[in-house]
């Protein structure tokens, strides 16, 4: 990553309501963070609550994903945007009611003009994708819902 390809970055993150942002490529380690951010101890770590429902914002809008022992929640670990299918002309990678197993390539993550290909990290079944083709995405959006196997 060049230092032009960091200034586009900045520039693209300081357009979104993204207020921390994470990266690691290679030998690579950037963090960028807008704003003050606060955190207190009254509110409940998504980790302790994510076996009950991961809570995330939207275009300021909240969505409560529901989930349980057998549900595993892909999310995104970079922000950039989804691709459902490698090209226009092909079909998507998953759909819903498709097995899949770890590995398996699920989506697309455009960020930066890079190319990332997510894969799944269990073995089940696509229960649900959370997110539309060519959307905007942001670091640790729910991507899929995935029925695990077991």
């Amino acid at each position: 990553m060049n230092i032009n390809e960091i200034k586009e970055l900045i520039m693209a993150i300081d357009k979104t309501s993204i207020n921390k942002f994470d990266i690691e490529m290679n030998d690579l380690k950037l963090s960028i963070q807008k704003g003050d951010i606060t955190t207190t101890d009254s509110v409940p770590s998504i980790k302790d609550e994510a076996k009950k429902e991961i809570i995330t914002t939207d275009n300021e809008e909240i969505k409560k994903i529901e989930t349980d022992d057998n549900t595993y929640i892909v999310n995104a670990p970079i922000m950039g945007t989804f691709y459902s299918a490698a090209s226009p002309e092909s079909g998507n990678f998953v759909n819903v009611g498709d097995k899949v197993k770890n590995g398996d390539t699920l989506c697309i993550l455009e960020a930066m003009k890079l190319m990332n290909e997510i894969e799944c990290d269990v073995d089940g079944e696509i229960i649900e994708v959370l997110v539309e083709n060519e959307e905007l995405v942001e670091y640790d959006q729910p991507l899929f819902k995935i029925k695990v196997n077991g």
